[in-house]
């Protein structure tokens, strides 16, 4: 019996994937025609798009990152053991003033890097469309990332970099290092930052594209455009 019972699952299983790849192959067709993938596609990049202008837009504003518990950059695991042994001899503002740095130069990133993001989403094909839009609340964002975080993060690196020297978050962490390293008997740090709040700060972008997304996705008024209307009526 639980070997009949079983074989029942596997094939409901099996029958209910096909019958939603029916689904996904059909969404043209079920719409009379109106929606191609083409049209799938335009939707999905202006929902990513609405995501950046909306979203996006939001961390390049003074405590853009800081004020934000959902991209906030705290510090990397190497980094902790300084700031609690800056606290523990008085230089908890030190500390603060350290981490605030960190969050700075991101903010001021991605405003400069923000054309870059907007490029990119232009050059997406979405040669899968509609199993997209059929996705979860960040498929779209997802993709997004995975074809274009390589190439982002050689672009953004630089700027990070730049950033921490505009902000002057390089002479802040200089003298937070220096200050720790002076404790006795500590065991001496020397982090990349830069690659870190470079990697963090991408990290921020893409979870606020997805945020936009999942808006998108889930409430109606959320889709501000006819296209917006029509594409993601369909996975409703």
């Amino acid at each position: 019996m639980t070997r009949n019972f079983l074989a029942v699952i596997a094939l409901f299983i099996i029958t209910s994937c096909a019958e939603l790849q029916q689904v996904v192959d059909s969404l043209p067709e079920q719409t009379g025609g109106v929606l191609s993938n083409v049209d799938i596609a335009s939707g999905l990049r202006e929902a990513l798009d609405l995501g950046i202008d909306k979203q996006v837009s939001k961390l390049t504003q003074k405590d853009g990152f800081l004020a934000n518990e959902l991209v906030k950059i705290v510090l990397p695991e190497e980094l902790k053991k300084v700031d609690k042994g800056l606290r523990d001899i008085g230089l908890s503002s030190l500390a603060d003033e350290g981490i605030k740095m960190l969050n700075r130069a991101a903010e001021d990133a991605v405003g400069e890097a923000t054309p870059i993001f907007i490029n990119a989403v232009k050059g997406i094909t979405f040669n899968d469309a509609k199993n997209i839009l059929l996705g979860n609340d960040s498929a779209a964002t997802n993709y997004l990332q995975s074809g274009t975080q390589q190439a982002l993060y050689s672009k953004f690196s630089p700027v990070i970099k730049n950033s921490f020297a505009k902000v002057g978050a390089d002479q802040v962490w200089t003298n937070i290092i220096t200050k720790y390293n002076s404790i006795p008997f500590v065991k001496k740090v020397n982090p990349d930052l830069t690659d870190y709040t470079t990697n963090e700060a991408l990290k921020g972008v893409y979870t606020m594209i997805a945020v936009e997304e999942k808006e998108i996705r889930n409430k109606v008024s959320s889709r501000t455009t006819a296209l917006l209307q029509k594409v993601f009526a369909l996975q409703d």
